[in-house]
């Protein structure tokens, strides 16, 4: 296995390449960042981005860190720092391609963990947490702004089951433009990131990757039964990606032991809001962990 190297896109941190078999569009990686910590009396917490991102936001490691945690976040295999020339940026044709990641960054991570995940990292971890080869290492799950359906009106679902249904044989076919500039654009004034790796409009998306979507929001409606305790946020009308209607449904699925918090006018990245309000997230978060996730031993 590589050794940890000083991360190359947030000074202070550290990445960890992870290697996998080649799949369908060749060599795989995936990349773990650590915020190095002397001591985590809380243990550890792993977060998983959501599409069209990566791991950018110190902020969240440095309150982790405060907070007594050993924060790690993992960019995903064709996602972020993990991202190669022969791939088509942010593809899948199955959530589940995503649980060999999660498997080697819980390896090296070692122990129990609160797994985190923001916007499709919170599908992917919810479906992880059910189905994921270490998911008796999960303590919590945190979600944040959870990616649990599609928010778009009756005509467009129309032609998004058309486009799912062509996916099926023609995977790469995409839509170049499928989102609008203005939430990325609102991040970026206020937030630092590298826009080729969390571009305005994102990346395409590809027909074959709604088919995986949409067989992993399947399995989120019928529910998972999931053991771990789970604590879901999410905003109002305030996030224009999301309908928080859809993740307050859905999150009630997920198991018998399910916290659901609302945040009028937070973002859509909760943790990306206006400071009052991010402050609250945290606040809420932290509070949840020390009264339900048990300390390690």
């Amino acid at each position: 296995m590589k050794r940890w190297q000083p991360d190359r896109l947030l000074a202070g941190f550290e990445a960890l390449e992870l290697e996998f078999p080649a799949d369908y569009e060749g060599p795989v990686v995936s990349t773990l960042v650590r915020l190095p910590v002397a001591n985590a009396p809380r243990g550890s917490v792993l977060y998983v981005h959501g599409f069209s991102e990566y791991f950018y936001q110190r902020h969240m490691a440095e309150r982790f860190a405060a907070e007594g945690y050993a924060f790690y976040a993992l960019d995903l295999r064709k996602y972020g720092r993990s991202m190669r020339p022969h791939q088509h940026p942010n593809f899948c044709k199955n959530i589940a391609e995503y649980y060999a990641d999660i498997d080697a960054a819980l390896e090296v991570i070692g122990g129990e963990v609160l797994l985190a995940g923001h916007s499709l990292g919170g599908l992917i971890t919810s479906l992880y947490a059910k189905e994921g080869a270490k998911r008796a290492q999960i303590q919590g799950l945190w979600l944040n702004s959870a990616f649990f359906d599609w928010n778009l009106p009756e005509w467009r679902k129309v032609q998004m089951h058309l486009a799912t249904a062509v996916g099926r044989y023609y995977p790469f076919l995409n839509d170049p433009k499928a989102f609008t500039p203005d939430y990325t654009r609102a991040l970026h004034a206020e937030w630092d990131f590298d826009s080729t790796l969390k571009p305005d409009y994102g990346f395409p998306v590809y027909y074959g990757w709604l088919g995986a979507v949409n067989d992993a929001f399947d399995k989120v409606h019928k529910g998972l039964g999931l053991e771990c305790p789970v604590l879901s946020m999410h905003s109002d009308a305030a996030d224009i990606v999301l309908d928080w209607r859809h993740i307050a449904r859905w999150s009630r699925m997920l198991g018998p032991n399910v916290t659901v918090m609302a945040f009028p006018g937070a973002w859509h990245d909760l943790i990306c809001s206006p400071g009052r309000i991010r402050e609250e997230v945290f606040s809420q978060l932290f509070a949840w962990a020390e009264r339900t996730v048990a300390l390690p031993a």
